[in-house]
């Protein structure tokens, strides 16, 4: 198996990849592991990197002025992460993003995801609709936020990430819904019961 063979099975799943499309992914993306508790992205720093998760779990978070943690977002194998409010216009970012959990990634460089735009419309296209993927998961996201209950953030939770409910501590689900770790138990338990 070539090392970008989890990449060129994802795109299969959208559009056929002629034999020179898959020389441009090996010779594009590199191969990255990253430690539990290791780093693709730290605030400050400028995302050089659109990251796609071959293995593993990736978080993406904020830090406020009390040193307090805020999940943005998750992603597990098959789906894609960068900081794009600093990957595109190539400016410091203001996330963290880590390793839940022992993580390989596939990371194209922002030069030669241009390239990939540019020169293969296909990748302009899928990256495109992956972008609207994201910002339509972070409208909803918001909205949730600001008008439903934190059961309903929990199953909203739970629908999005249903393969990560068994793989997340408490406190990484809690912090994203926006509560504590015990209510987030106390939520479970009346799911429980009620079931």
């Amino acid at each position: 198996m070539t090392l970008v063979e989890p990449l060129i099975r994802y795109f299969k799943n959208y559009f056929p990849l002629t034999a020179k499309e898959k020389e441009e992914l090996s010779i594009r993306f590199s191969e990255r592991r990253i430690k539990r508790r290791g780093f693709v992205l730290q605030a400050g720093d400028v995302c050089r990197h659109f990251t796609f998760v071959v293995s593993g779990c990736l978080k993406m978070y904020a830090v406020d002025a009390s040193g307090k943690e805020h999940n943005l977002q998750f992603v597990a194998e098959n789906d894609w992460i960068t900081d794009m409010a600093s990957f595109y216009p190539e400016k410091p970012g203001k996330v963290y993003i880590e390793a839940v959990e022992p993580t390989t990634v596939l990371q194209i460089k922002h030069e030669d995801l241009i390239y990939l735009y540019t020169n293969y419309h296909k990748f302009d296209r899928n990256f495109r609709i992956i972008i609207e993927q994201k910002y339509i998961a972070l409208q909803n996201r918001l909205l949730l936020n600001i008008s439903a209950t934190a059961e309903e953030r929990y199953l909203y939770f739970m629908e999005q990430y249903p393969h990560l409910a068994n793989r997340l501590p408490n406190t990484q689900i809690a912090s994203y819904i926006g509560i504590t770790p015990e209510f987030l138990s106390k939520i479970r338990k009346e799911r429980s019961l009620s079931q």
